[in-house]
């Protein structure tokens, strides 16, 4: 669902200026309607300035009468009047201080996952420098026993629409062994996800029960000491009826 800009000022305005419910506004910010009494009883967001979603195109005024005259309807947020396009960066990309340590993570991410990326392309995703891009893929930094892959976006350094422009971009670079690769890492990667994860007691009891309902102990005596000769006279007996059966299913079909 999506919200109003700032949705605890948004709600101190409503309760303001406003008949509406607790339960609407409460749906609308995306707020409990007990922290929105809380509001109303000056007891949460204290101190906070009212905004008004009319002023900033959010709302409208005939949609809040609409709703002030029904209490069952609910608010819609106003479409925005057009796309924002987003400010291009001019120079180097700013990192904060405390995720430098992993920009590393990021570009060994990059270079592992999007192999088509050039090296002008990370530095000015990550934020880094050529040095630092070869020193990671080459296994050569400092700090090479401790780097492990992660997603740059998850990391804070760089947006997902950054990181999709860019790989849209060197696209074509990619070839389809690449892309098999990939995949298989990826494959790879989820597995030792899933296998890190520790197991709750009743999926270790199912793995248990699992593997006693597969253990055959014919079976494993078979493979060390080898087929009885009452075994081997069992299939041979089972795949000569076998062969029967299907001799007569055919024999059937052709008379029809």
């Amino acid at each position: 669902m999506v919200t109003p800009l700032l949705p605890k000022a948004t709600a101190v305005w409503l309760i303001d200026n406003t008949s509406l419910s607790f339960a609407q506004i409460a749906e609308f910010c995306g707020l409990h309607s007990l922290e929105v009494q809380g509001i109303a009883d000056g007891e949460v967001a204290v101190g906070i300035v009212g905004l008004d979603p009319v002023a900033n195109g959010q709302l409208t005024m005939e949609e809040i009468d609409r709703c002030q005259q029904d209490p069952s309807a609910r608010l819609v947020i106003s479409d925005p009047a057009g796309d924002v396009p987003q400010p291009r960066r001019r120079g180097g990309r700013y990192t904060p201080v405390s995720r430098r340590g992993d920009r590393p993570d990021a570009i060994s991410w990059l270079v592992k996952f999007h192999p088509e990326l050039t090296d002008a392309q990370i530095s000015k995703l990550v934020g880094t420098t050529k040095t630092t891009i070869n020193a990671v893929r080459d296994r050569t930094h400092w700090n090479a026993q401790n780097i492990r892959p992660r997603d740059p976006v998850s990391l804070g350094i760089c947006t997902q629409l950054e990181l999709d422009e860019a790989v849209q971009k060197s696209a074509h670079r990619r070839k389809d062994e690449d892309r098999g690769k990939l995949m298989e890492e990826v494959a790879a990667a989820v597995a030792a996800e899933a296998a890190a994860v520790p197991l709750t007691p009743y999926e270790l009891k199912k793995q248990q029960v699992e593997k006693e309902e597969a253990y055959d102990p014919r079976a494993e005596a078979e493979a060390v000491f080898g087929k009885s000769s009452a075994r081997k006279k069992e299939e041979d007996k089972q795949k000569s009826t076998s062969a029967q059966d299907l001799n007569e299913l055919f024999k059937s079909s052709s008379n029809d």
